[in-house]
């Protein structure tokens, strides 16, 4: 059956349209990834407005193909400008940038994209052996443990991605948790926070929230004057590349299997499945004062941590229907829209989502190799194009991509509302990925709360009395407790 599956899939992907469809959207994510402020999560999400007239396949093959391409795309801003076009290729620059002023520049790229195409390769693989097996798990969670589920993830978003700061995080995903109870609920259909307007009780939609949360406040930075750096492709041999991948065998397996991991696990990001990916093969070098001088392992190391997150972070889509990270938020988000529904009962009631979306991204993988390889000729002219010129292109963009979800002009409202909301985030310096979190989990926490305390008649006590939530309870108190150094203490005193 999975193999009648897979030739289903592969020969929906292949065919003209379809196939089409892959290249172009592939292209435009590695080009808005390789642009510096123009990131992966923004790069879906704009494109999620727009693939609402496509089949769902087609858009399905889209919004991959986009993903892929902006995660991939943000090595060749970090390697050539030493600005990372999207968070994710943070890690890409440290060695990456070092290599260009050498000269090498043109092989650091090919390394870099050859590296997110392996390391995208191996996540699909680990998609198809682990989505099944989280399903069959996720089929013992009950409302409590949905409940305790979105919890930790905004949690341990917060954690990682404040900068040190657990609280703004925290914080930021509370936001989003009550942004979330605007409209209907979902439990007695009573109109919450409304006011009496009819599109605020039909809720806030997802996605001209996102596009203001990520998109606005990029608009608004772009003008700021930065720095400018000379650009310059060098020549190589693709042999050469190749024998540096075969070198670095291990240590591109060990990244992929750390950014699988790391994408699992929700709210976290390919930006930090590269750094550990990064850290992890710089800690078991030989020689880790090289690092940061220009070292071909780690560029190879980055890059396939953080294209792997992508797999890794469908793998809870899927089974759970909790994206593993910012832009597998805005996946979720289109896979409902249109009608597709992972969680638990997604392999009983679509099996073929699985392979369907597996196949996707192999494809998107191979797509954005060769295309990748295409282009990096003409990195120089893309990155070139001045700011001032590209972001009104992108305003408008965020305009078309909010409207033509739901044709109201109501929707962009909201997109210019959450953009000033996110740009203001961004100066406090809290981070907008748990307030996006919490906006998608939200009705999931609200409605599995209220349906479970409704079972218990308002008692807690079951809470309690559930293994898997006692592991979350467990998870969620050493993550809060971990912030204010209670752990550090114990140690100290011990010694």
């Amino acid at each position: 059956m999975a193999i009648t599956y897979l030739l289903q899939s592969f020969g929906a992907v292949l065919s003209p349209m379809n196939l089409a469809v892959l290249l172009i959207s592939t292209f435009t994510g590695l080009v808005m990834g390789m642009l510096p402020g123009l990131s992966a999560t923004m790069a879906v999400a704009l494109l999620t407005g727009l693939t609402y007239s496509l089949s769902p396949t087609s858009a399905i093959i889209s919004l991959i193909g986009v993903y892929v391409g902006a995660i991939s795309g943000g090595c060749q801003a970090a390697i050539l400008l030493n600005i990372p076009g999207t968070p994710a290729s943070a890690a890409t620059a440290l060695d990456g940038f070092p290599l260009a002023k050498q000269g090498k520049g043109g092989l650091a790229v090919f390394l870099a994209t050859t590296a997110s195409c392996i390391g995208t390769l191996i996540s699909v693989i680990c998609v198809l052996a682990f989505t099944p097996l989280l399903t069959k798990l996720s089929l013992q969670f009950g409302s409590w443990e949905f409940f305790l589920l979105s919890l930790f993830g905004v949690v341990i978003c917060g954690n990682l991605t404040s900068k040190g700061n657990a609280v703004k995080g925290w914080i930021s995903g509370i936001i989003g948790l009550l942004v979330a109870q605007v409209g209907l609920d979902q439990v007695d259909a009573f109109p919450r926070f409304a006011f009496g307007n009819v599109n605020v009780m039909a809720g806030l939609a997802l996605i001209p929230i996102m596009i203001g949360l990520f998109g606005f406040p990029e608009i608004i930075k772009a003008f700021k004057k930065t720095e400018e750096h000379v650009l310059k492709i060098s020549k190589f041999k693709v042999s050469e590349g190749f024998t540096y991948i075969r070198q670095n065998t291990v240590a591109l397996i060990r990244s992929s299997l750390i950014g699988v991991c790391v994408g699992i696990i929700p709210g976290v990001g390919e930006d930090v499945g590269g750094w550990l990916s990064y850290w992890a093969t710089k800690s078991s070098s030989k020689d880790p004062e090289k690092f940061g001088t220009g070292e071909m392992s780690g560029v190879i190391s980055a890059e396939a941590g953080n294209n792997s997150c992508i797999g890794g972070a469908i793998i809870p889509i899927l089974s759970l229907a909790v994206p593993g990270s910012a832009p597998a938020a805005v996946l979720l988000a289109a896979f409902m829209m249109h009608g597709y529904r992972p969680g638990p009962l997604l392999m009983n009631e679509s099996p073929e989502f699985l392979y369907m979306v597996c196949v996707d991204l192999f494809m998107a993988a191979v797509a954005m190799w060769m295309i990748a390889q295409l282009v990096a000729k003409f990195s120089v002219k893309i990155l070139g194009v001045k700011k001032e010129i590209l972001m009104p292109i992108i305003y408008v963009l965020c305009i078309v991509g909010s409207y033509v979800i739901n044709h109201l002009m109501f929707d962009v409202k909201v997109m210019f509302f959450f953009g000033i909301v996110g740009f203001f985030l961004s100066m406090m310096e809290f981070p907008a990925a748990p307030f996006l979190l919490g906006v998608i989990l939200g009705s999931m926490t609200d409605s599995n709360l209220r349906r479970a305390l409704t079972i218990s008649e308002g008692s807690f006590m079951p809470m309690f009395q559930r293994p898997i939530c006692l592991v979350f309870l467990v998870a969620i108190l050493a993550l809060i407790l971990s912030q204010f150094g209670v752990f550090e203490k114990l140690k100290r005193k011990k010694v």
